[in-house]
């Protein structure tokens, strides 16, 4: 039975499982194995590409799950991850503040690292275990403050080390800095939505959250579409799930074109 919803974008999807008209670009995605979850493909980029194919994402950011641990060699793995596929991915340059060494030096050559295809940093404060506020990624802050450079960051509601209070006071210090909430502060919806609306350089990231009954239009009603950006946390969720949610969500289609390409093509400047 054809789906009773009037959004142009589902009835391509319903009748060719893709939308030309509106391409998704996935702004939160991973590559490679790890250690805590089985991925019968590995992860590998060459099957993430089949699974972007299958459901019309265009382009995904990555962040390698070794890069998380190992900041010397694992953004590397990025790299080749770009390098392979050099049209459909971009990279996350991952700060590890356990390695503020690193850091340091991964600032100084960072305009060779946007040369092989890395459109910003990606942290995570509950892996490492450090808190957002934290001194070690001051460095890093300040340089993508003073040159506008996107972030995306590990959220969730309540996380002693990146819930809604640390997020608060990041985006209050570095207005500049194009703040992406990976997972939108999962849980505290209300927060995300409030710091959103007094500080426009925060966007919500839908990762996880489509779990969630209706959080997708109360996020769209609270702070607008143009602040929320798809993410799928590829290889760990298939993006058809999150597409899926969009575009069954009880939102009109201007806040599809918004939430799955225009709203990143915009933040990166990349138009697919």
């Amino acid at each position: 039975m054809r789906p009773t919803n009037s959004s142009i974008i589902l009835q391509d999807y319903w009748d060719q499982a893709i939308s030309e008209t509106c391409p998704v670009f996935n702004t939160h995605a991973h590559h490679g194995t790890y250690g805590a979850i089985y991925f019968p493909d590995g992860g590998s980029a060459d099957a993430m590409v089949t699974a972007m194919d299958r459901a019309g994402v265009r382009i995904a950011v990555v962040s390698s799950h070794e890069a998380l641990s190992d900041p010397i060699d694992g953004n590397h793995v990025t790299a080749s991850v770009i390098a392979a596929y050099p049209d459909r991915f971009r990279g996350w340059l991952v700060a590890n503040p356990l390695y503020p060494q690193q850091i340091a030096k991964d600032l100084e050559k960072f305009e060779d690292w946007q040369a092989q295809g890395f459109v910003g940093f990606k942290i995570h404060p509950g892996w490492q275990q450090y808190p957002l506020t934290g001194p070690n990624y001051r460095p890093m802050f300040e340089y993508a403050e003073e040159r506008g450079i996107p972030l995306l960051s590990h959220t969730w509601g309540e996380d002693p080390f990146c819930g809604s209070a640390q997020v608060r006071r990041i985006v209050e210090a570095y207005p500049s800095i194009p703040f992406l909430a990976g997972h939108a502060i999962h849980g505290e919806w209300d927060q995300g939505i409030s710091i959103a609306r007094k500080h426009p350089n925060l966007y919500l990231e839908l990762t996880a959250a489509y779990s969630v009954n209706g959080v997708l239009e109360h996020l769209v009603a609270g702070v607008g579409a143009d602040r929320i950006l798809f993410g799928d946390d590829l290889p760990w969720f298939d993006p058809m799930h999150g597409i899926g949610c969009v575009l069954c969500a009880r939102i009109g289609d201007d806040d599809r074109h918004a939430i799955l390409h225009t709203n990143a093509e915009r933040l990166f400047g990349i138009k697919m």
